[in-house]
């Protein structure tokens, strides 16, 4: 729909261009020819605006704008109509027609960058809640800020809205997004899970989430030195290169994230047992009401961790940790705090058995990367853990990259193969991931029938 609009004002602002150098170069004559093409280009865009499809369209709101910013035009052109006469200049008829292309383009970038997209569809039997919270972790300063404010960590959780046949003994999954990821980058898979009756705590890690808000209202934007880190070892061609230092960054990292997961996690548990809420959880009272009903159906005997890239290597990390996890699902994350040391250059991985089921998603890229550079597989810390895992299922996607485990290529394509998208198709693949989740925790949360995949999909 972006491509058809700039298409059709972009005809009407060449159709004014050619008219005036060819014809009609009187500026009165050029101010009418305007105010017609104007009105022309807002029956365009209020067209559009009604078309059915727009209405699932994220970017109305910029629909919205430039039927404004038109109106303002036409205002424009009736104010200087009795302007007095003269030749409209060719240079200054094709300026004001480039002008014209070019503040209509930047209205319309949002149309070419964003999709319709709006989730993909559940199997599930109960219709999904969402409610929201920041827990506020009083023994912790963050670690990002100057002025020694407590970590504050948001959550966001999805829920089976109360209906006949919901028991008291929902199982519990906590997801973690990636670096400068956001709680929403994998909704779909949330609303999967929470439609078949599993509540879903998202949160966000403040300064690793792309953005954030914190208890003040104040918007929390991704730390810069973070940012850097990140991208100088991903442009490594070398993974041994500055092992040391490397290690460094990961282990801070990763402390980061398991602790704020398992503060998440003793906050819910804590809350739960005690039936009310301490100074922990900042909300409005209506979310205290939705979220209080919600613990109380929580089975804390079943309790899954996910995470995408970095939250999946903090989930696998807080699995080995803590005694009240059941189940680990790392989507296509290096697992991080596998390197327990380094010297001269090379990483130590460790060797102990992984205890929990856990379940690894691996990207087709990666995995002929591994094939091509590493000449023992045992130097990548995900492969020694799936070979020592008590239960271990590890799973490949054809024709994917990075980004293809989250729900960001469908919201934008182009921000996904900017960041690393495959060719394989965007919503058969997050189908199929969110199908195998769901398979792998009805097994080992909600004890159903054995869990069985392919290596290769």
């Amino acid at each position: 729909m972006g491509f058809i609009l700039l298409i059709s004002m972009v005809v009407c602002e060449i159709v004014l261009i050619l008219r005036t150098c060819l014809k009609d170069k009187e500026k009165q004559k050029w101010r009418k020819n305007r105010m017609i093409i104007r009105m022309i280009q807002m029956v365009i865009v209020i067209t559009a605006f009604a078309y059915p499809a727009a209405q699932k369209w994220r970017p109305v709101p910029i629909l919205c704008c430039l039927i404004v910013l038109l109106l303002i035009a036409v205002s424009a052109v009736l104010i200087k109509r009795k302007k007095s006469d003269g030749e409209k200049t060719i240079g200054g008829t094709i300026v004001s027609g480039f002008c014209s292309i070019v503040l209509t383009g930047i209205f319309l970038v949002p149309a070419f960058v964003f999709t319709g997209y709006n989730g993909l569809p559940v199997t599930g039997k109960y219709q999904v809640q969402e409610t929201s919270a920041i827990l506020v972790d009083r023994s912790r300063t963050d670690p990002f800020e100057q002025d020694g404010s407590f970590r504050e960590v948001p959550v966001y959780i999805y829920y089976p809205e109360t209906a006949e046949g919901i028991s008291d003994s929902l199982p519990l999954v906590v997801f973690s997004h990636g670096a400068f990821g956001y709680y929403q980058s994998n909704t779909s898979t949330y609303m999967e899970l929470a439609s078949n009756g599993y509540v879903v705590v998202s949160m966000d890690h403040p300064h690793h989430s792309l953005f954030t808000r914190d208890t003040a209202g104040n918007m929390v934007l991704v730390d810069q030195g973070f940012i850097r880190s990140v991208m100088e070892i991903g442009n490594s061609t070398d993974p041994n290169a500055n092992a040391e230092e490397k290690l460094s960054l990961y282990q801070d990292w990763m402390e980061l994230r398991t602790t704020d997961i398992g503060f998440v996690l003793d906050a819910i548990e804590a809350a739960k047992a005690a039936g009310e809420m301490s100074d922990v959880w900042f909300l409005s009272e209506e979310n205290r009401n939705s979220i209080l009903s919600v613990l109380d159906n929580i089975d804390m005997q079943s309790v899954g961790l996910m995470g995408h890239s970095m939250g999946g290597a903090a989930s696998a990390a807080l699995g080995r940790e803590r005694d009240d996890i059941s189940a680990v699902i790392d989507l296509d994350g290096t697992m991080l705090a596998e390197y327990v040391g380094a010297a001269n250059g090379q990483f130590a991985i460790s060797d102990q058995p992984y205890e929990l089921p856990i379940l690894e998603f691996v990207n087709w890229e990666t995995r002929n990367q591994l094939q091509e550079y590493l000449s023992d597989e045992e130097d990548y810390p995900n492969t020694k853990v799936m070979k020592y895992a008590r239960t271990g299922f590890s799973v490949i996607l054809r024709d994917t990259k990075h980004m293809d485990f989250t729900d960001l290529p469908l919201l934008s394509p182009f921000i996904g193969k900017m960041l690393g998208s495959g060719e394989r198709d965007k919503k058969e693949t997050m189908m199929l991931v969110n199908s195998i989740v769901l398979d792998f925790f009805d097994c080992y949360l909600k004890g159903e029938s054995g869990f069985s995949i392919q290596e290769v999909y």
